[in-house]
């Protein structure tokens, strides 16, 4: 509800009427900003404990959530805030720039015309005047096509010569998976799904059938085995090609593991070797391999790393001294460490 200041009713009834409604929208404001300072002092809490000492015991998938949760419960009081229910009129503004959007993403286009110049009739609806173009508002916003699952009908004509009797046929392509229905592109997919962005197979098996493909887990959890013999093979070469550098950044994570029969879970090591010549304009591509060991020996790396011969940045893991024994490998500390 706007209301103009220099043309207020004269009936007291009907100014009584707008106090009334302004005290409430005022009181609704207040109750706002207690909601938001509320809100803004549970994230400082959050972050105080993330970064102050007892973020260790903390589950950090958890902290994303509860993150998530205030940051939209946040936006959602500034946007009440910010268009009130009552406010005197003014003269309109140009709108503000807000956040400049990627120009490589895809444009699509969609133009407005005024009503009743639809078909693109050019003349004037009010008094039948020429109309020519005096220029355009343009506004961008970002928008999202969801992703569409279809079917892939390959057709192989074939054409028989009646003069030889010989008969032409396009060679089938060769599926990724023997016998499989997957194409590279949703196996590409599944795999993203589930190892980059961590979405479980029954999630994902839950969104294929809301996009009308009905699909059991195990069948996912399969396409993603058979796919690893794909990717096993660009995982040696890429390991073949990183290994050949003259320096290399080597350090290893903790990772929990399943341990199957035995209830719990051990902890394994995620290790990752990794160049990346940017800072300093080199000319090798930035490259990373991770490889996973039950445990954290120190043959582990020795295995992996036998045939590089070079500069080995690591921190002050003893296992790593064991390959600097020879002249083959020279270990550099990390700023850190």
């Amino acid at each position: 509800m706007r209301f103009d200041l220099d043309n207020l009713p004269a009936d007291p009834a009907l100014l009584q009427q707008m106090v009334r409604d302004l005290a409430e929208v005022v009181e609704r404001q207040k109750a706002d900003l207690a909601e938001l300072e509320a809100l803004r002092q549970q994230l400082r809490q959050m972050q105080r404990t993330v970064f102050g000492r007892r973020s260790e015991r903390l589950d950090p998938d958890q902290l994303d959530l509860g993150l998530e949760e205030l940051e939209a419960d946040i936006a959602r009081v500034e946007a009440k805030l910010a268009s009130p229910e009552l406010e005197p009129s003014a003269p309109a503004e140009p709108p503000s720039r807000g956040r400049d959007l990627p120009d490589d993403l895809p444009h699509h286009d969609l133009t407005l015309e005024p009503p009743g110049l639809e078909s693109g009739a050019g003349v004037c609806p009010c008094c039948g005047g020429a109309l020519h173009e005096a220029g355009e508002t343009v506004a961008r916003m970002i928008d999202y096509v969801p992703a569409q699952v279809r079917v892939l009908r390959i057709r192989r004509p074939k054409y028989a010569c009646r003069g030889c009797g010989t008969l032409h046929q396009a060679p089938a392509p060769e599926k990724p998976i023997a016998k499989g229905m997957a194409t590279p592109a949703i196996l590409a997919h599944v795999i993203t799904s589930r190892y980059c962005d961590h979405l479980p197979f029954y999630r994902q098996a839950q969104i294929l059938a809301r996009n009308g493909f009905p699909v059991d887990r195990s069948v996912l959890a399969g396409w993603a085995g058979q796919a690893c013999w794909w990717l096993e093979a660009l995982h040696e070469e890429l390991a073949k090609a990183l290994f050949a550098s003259a320096k290399l950044f080597a350090d290893d994570t903790p990772m929990p593991t399943l341990a199957p029969g035995t209830g719990r879970v051990k902890t394994g090591r995620l290790w990752a070797y990794a160049r990346d010549d940017r800072p300093w304009q080199g000319l090798d591509p930035p490259a990373v391999i991770y490889a996973y060991t039950s445990d954290r020996k120190g043959e582990r790396p020795a295995a992996h790393l036998r045939e590089f011969c070079g500069v080995l940045q690591v921190d002050g893991y003893a296992g790593f001294e064991r390959l600097a024994a020879g002249n083959r490998v020279v270990l550099a500390a990390c700023w850190s460490h």
